[in-house]
């Protein structure tokens, strides 16, 4: 619920709250939760705030979706403002919801995107997985031989220069529950997981990751 942030008088902390829900959100939950605080930041009301949480298994459309990408509609759907195409959030990804001022940080949307990436692509080292760009494609992949399977998404929503939405990095989610949809448009790859690489990394293990990455990256 909203009323469960803190709301501030005072001006908007340069280092950012971290929350960690220890059960599933709904994504009509989330959605509104991150909505409240991004407009609370906003108008200098909160501080920024990084969420890490995990949804129940669900679809969600960016601005870019094409309907044609929806194969199989076994779970709710959500369309959302994000960035992007189709993805699926589901128990076992680690879910990570930035709000953060870009006005008081650096008012560019594309260092903010490379940043996001850099994040994960940190995060994955703590785990000695080798995350990289792909020009043309969204998300961070990893190369497993002849072939190249999206270990983590983003989409990105900036309103008044405060963010929203952010990352989802898989941990050990169901990797079948994909099928339903061609992720984030891309049909010529597949998906894998950290379980699917062969790394035994429990949720709290990838969170002090996230946090520790976050920091490297965003100060």
């Amino acid at each position: 619920m909203v009323s469960e942030f803190l709301i501030l008088d005072t001006p908007v902390k340069t280092r950012p709250e971290w929350k960690i829900s220890d059960h599933q959100v709904a994504y009509p939950e989330a959605l509104a939760e991150m909505e409240a605080r991004a407009a609370a930041i906003a108008e200098g009301r909160a501080g920024e705030l990084i969420w890490l949480l995990e949804h129940p298994p669900i679809y969600t459309a960016g601005t870019s979706a094409q309907d044609s990408d929806l194969l199989d509609a076994r779970f709710p759907v959500y369309r959302t403002g994000r960035g992007g195409q189709f993805t699926y959030h589901g128990p076992g990804q680690r879910v990570g919801y930035a709000m953060l001022d870009l006005k008081r940080r650096k008012p560019d949307v594309r260092a903010y995107v490379h940043d996001l990436e850099q994040w994960l692509i940190e995060a994955l080292k703590e785990f000695n997985v080798k995350g990289e760009r792909r020009e043309g494609r969204v998300g961070i992949w990893v190369q497993r031989g002849l072939r190249e399977d999206k270990v983590a998404a983003l989409g990105v929503r900036i309103k008044r220069w405060v963010t929203f939405h952010g990352v989802a990095l898989n941990v050990d989610p169901d990797l079948s529950h994909f099928s339903g949809i061609v992720p984030c448009g891309v049909r010529a790859h597949g998906v894998t997981s950290l379980a699917d690489l062969g790394v035994p990394a429990t949720m709290a293990d990838v969170d002090v990751a996230l946090k520790k990455s976050f920091e490297k990256v965003f100060g």
